[in-house]
């Protein structure tokens, strides 16, 4: 495993970022008393999303002035209001980690007024990597963790971009003309880091 930079702030933040980054295993490791409630699990979906008190009664029994992790909490965003609450009344500190601000900032809800720091998590830097570091291989399949530290990296690169184009493109709604956007990439990783031509 590598350590990664980012420091973990002393109160409640939002740790953002593409999925693949790493942000769920840096949680675990900077915070392991920390209560862990993962919405990508579907039966804790499920069971938050169908009961609205059942949010409130796992926070009811954690002990004031505990760290609690919300992984994926874009999945439901009504629950930064139970969130807000819990940090005014309770001084409990939340990471809430998500790979989809986009969800959170257009959905209209309530991003903590101030409340919560903002953290991003994106690819890897040389220096993390330090010695393992490959610039062969960062040219080639990029510096994304879930991509980096695969035993297939080309494979699963392409597994990752098809599935942000469905995920993350598609399904948002982001453009309208999918297979254009997919061309463009292409010639978007075939011209970076070169001069532009403005002419």
């Amino acid at each position: 495993m590598y350590n990664r930079l980012l420091s973990l702030p002393e109160s409640s933040f939002f740790l953002l970022g593409s999925g693949g980054t790493g942000k769920s295993t840096f949680l675990k490791e900077a915070l392991p008393r920390a209560v862990t409630i993962n919405l990508l699990e579907e039966k804790t979906f499920f069971a938050i999303n169908s009961k609205p008190g059942a949010f409130a009664e796992i926070l009811a029994a954690t002990n004031d002035g505990d760290w609690v992790i919300v992984d994926e909490v874009q999945r439901i965003p009504e629950l930064l209001n139970e969130v807000h609450n819990a940090i005014v009344s309770r001084n409990l500190s939340f990471a809430l980690c998500g790979s989809s601000a986009r969800k959170l900032k257009r959905s209209g809800t309530n991003l903590l007024a101030g409340r919560a720091l903002q953290r991003y998590m994106g690819p890897f830097l040389p220096s993390e990597l330090g010695q393992d570091f490959l610039i062969d291989k960062a040219l080639t399949v990029g510096l994304l963790p879930v991509v980096w530290m695969s035993k297939s990296p080309r494979e699963t690169l392409q597994s990752y971009v098809a599935l942000y184009l469905k995920e993350e493109i598609q399904a948002e709604a982001v453009v309208r003309n999918l297979s254009g956007f997919a061309r463009f990439l292409k010639i978007a990783s075939l011209f970076h880091g070169q001069v532009l031509n403005a002419s």
